[in-house]
């Protein structure tokens, strides 16, 4: 598996705060080959986790943030035109299989169609990938693993995944990590110490507690970072959350009243 020693993965590996079994569930389904699907919420750390375990295994990760223009041809590679030749130049997904690294597919539920019948053969026993264009087809060699991600709550009927796809990964469900958890990310993350955070945490939990107000999802604990930092830098407390948490959420002048509202009661 080509894995560091933990002391040396450890120090090398972008910083993670496990919060259950994850850390584990992804190390058995890399030596074992096997797909895992990461489903979550915005900014509450799934790709973090999948940098950190990159390192901690000591494979390359390729990450790519899938979107609706992405195709099959976008992760497989294409023919380009190079000093007027023609030349083979591979995609990120063909790159990974190649080197037996890690690819993580951001947001998979938004990428065309195509690209979920393309991930299929790597998804069961074959671990194959087709390049219809060039005649190859590659073995994904030990260390090849396939990471996907999604956000349920995004969830409609034009785009969820089908379970002949989902049900070809293991699966993870994230959430927000617990309060006192969280402020210790925050407080590591931007350098504000933790009585400091405390309050964000707090105001970050009211505002994921709010029902029948127009928000797509809570706060998320990158958002917090984001605050957290700009405070630690100097920033006066109500710019900081007008611009990483109040901005962000939303765009209509009357939750944007309820959310300050809501921050001075938190901070008086």
């Amino acid at each position: 598996m080509n894995a560091l020693a933990p002391d040396r993965a450890d120090r090398t590996a972008p910083y993670y705060r496990p919060v259950a079994q994850e850390c584990a569930l992804f190390e058995a389904a890399h030596a074992k080959g096997l797909p895992l699907l990461l489903k979550g919420p915005t900014g509450c750390g799934k790709t973090r986790f999948v940098e950190h375990m990159a390192a901690r295994l000591g494979r390359p990760l390729y990450t790519v943030a899938c979107h609706d223009d992405l195709s099959a041809a976008d992760l497989i590679g294409r023919y380009l035109l190079r000093g007027g030749e023609t030349e083979w130049v591979d995609g990120p997904l063909t790159r990974a299989v190649r080197e037996g690294a890690i690819c993580y597919l951001d947001e998979v539920i938004e990428a065309r169609k195509d690209v979920t019948v393309v991930l299929h053969p790597l998804t069961d026993n074959r671990r194959t990938l087709m390049i219809d264009r060039t005649g190859e087809e590659l073995l994904a060699p030990p260390g090849f693993m396939l990471v996907a991600s999604y956000n349920p709550g995004y969830q409609n009927i034009l785009k969820r995944l089908k379970p002949s796809t989902r049900q070809r990964f293991l699966s993870i469900t994230f959430g927000f990590p617990d309060a006192a958890t969280e402020v210790t990310v925050v407080a590591r993350e931007s350098g504000l110490d933790a009585a400091r955070v405390a309050p964000l945490v707090r105001l970050a939990g009211m505002i994921r507690a709010l029902s029948g107000m127009d928000l797509e999802e809570g706060v998320s604990t990158r958002l917090l970072i984001y605050a957290a930092s700009l405070i630690a830098g100097g920033m006066p407390i109500e710019r900081a959350l007008q611009a990483a948490v109040v901005e962000p959420l939303t765009d209509e002048p009357d939750v944007a009243q309820a959310l300050r509202d809501l921050i001075a009661s938190v901070y008086g």
